[in-house]
């Protein structure tokens, strides 16, 4: 059915709210070049609460942030303050190193609220791993949006042709990445074209009712595409996936938030966070410490 491997993610409790965590698994570490995928929520805060992730560092890899509801407040220490809303992409490049702090603004807060989104990290090309940090922030109406059959698409990051149009999305990337955002009308469908061998793809299924190559496709399931296969999504009622794919990077170490091509350069970032070489988030005071070690 056109379909390699099946990934049943893993639930993990970030205090407060929940996440399916698909990548990395035991059973499959990369699609691509992304190496996490978390889908969060949707999760309900009552007033007053929201989401507080303390500053913690990245190396070697790009953080990718995409909301369907509810808003975040990044900061990271590069200086940088934005909030993202649904239909955004915050894409952070950590390169040699950076701290950044994820929290609900004060608007979030004010209400009953509910917040639902895909955390995405792509590792790096082992050339572009030690870069300046940077981040991008892209509006809704950055990004190239279409509506066919049935289905509304957001092309997140890469290029993507359908309908003999080809489209590509503003966001920057480092290498080959396809990443697509799919809302589908009851009835619709969505034909996933053949990739080039080389070519990784996959897709997570955020609600039910869809179906692949006439197939049942269950929801919170990361199906992993065979390559050079064509894929035919359908959907039974309003539904929505996620497509993410691109050219493999190579063999990557992972520990904590720490990515790279070099187990060494984790034991540096280790050492580095340890011991708070990294630059801090400007107005913030706390911190995630490394796993295993007494909280601040």
């Amino acid at each position: 059915m056109g379909i390699q491997q099946l990934i049943i993610p893993e639930m993990h409790d970030l205090g407060g709210f929940s996440v399916q965590r698909s990548l990395p698994n035991q059973a499959r570490t990369m699609v691509g070049p992304f190496i996490f995928f978390d889908h969060l929520g949707p999760a309900d805060f009552p007033v007053g609460k929201g989401v507080d992730v303390r500053p913690h560092p990245h190396i070697n890899l790009a953080t990718v942030t995409f909301l369907f509801e509810g808003s975040l407040l990044h900061r990271d220490s590069l200086g940088v303050v934005q909030e993202i809303l649904p239909g955004e992409v915050n894409w952070m490049t950590a390169g040699k190193g950076v701290v950044h702090s994820e929290r609900s603004p004060d608007s979030f807060r004010d209400s009953h609220a509910t917040l639902h989104a895909i955390q995405t990290w792509v590792a790096l090309p082992e050339s572009e791993e030690e870069i300046d940090p940077s981040f991008s922030h892209y509006s809704a109406a950055d990004l190239p949006i279409w509506t066919a059959n049935g289905v509304t698409t957001t092309l997140i990051a890469g290029d993507f042709q359908a309908h003999n149009k080809s489209y590509s999305s503003p966001v920057k990337t480092c290498s080959s990445t396809l990443y697509l955002s799919l809302a589908f009308e009851a009835g619709g469908h969505f034909h996933l074209p053949t990739a080039t061998e080389q070519i990784e793809r996959a897709i997570y299924s955020i609600t039910p009712g869809l179906t692949l190559n006439g197939e049942p496709f269950a929801q919170h399931r990361l199906a992993i595409i065979q390559p050079g296969d064509t894929v035919d999504i359908r959907a039974e009622a309003k539904a929505r996936c996620m497509i993410i794919g691109g050219a493999p990077v190579g063999d990557r170490t992972k520990y904590w938030n720490f990515v790279s091509s070099r187990p060494e350069r984790i034991e540096q970032a280790k050492s580095d966070w340890r011991s708070q070489r990294f630059e801090p988030v400007p107005g913030e005071t706390e911190f995630i410490p490394l796993p295993n070690e007494s909280p601040k």
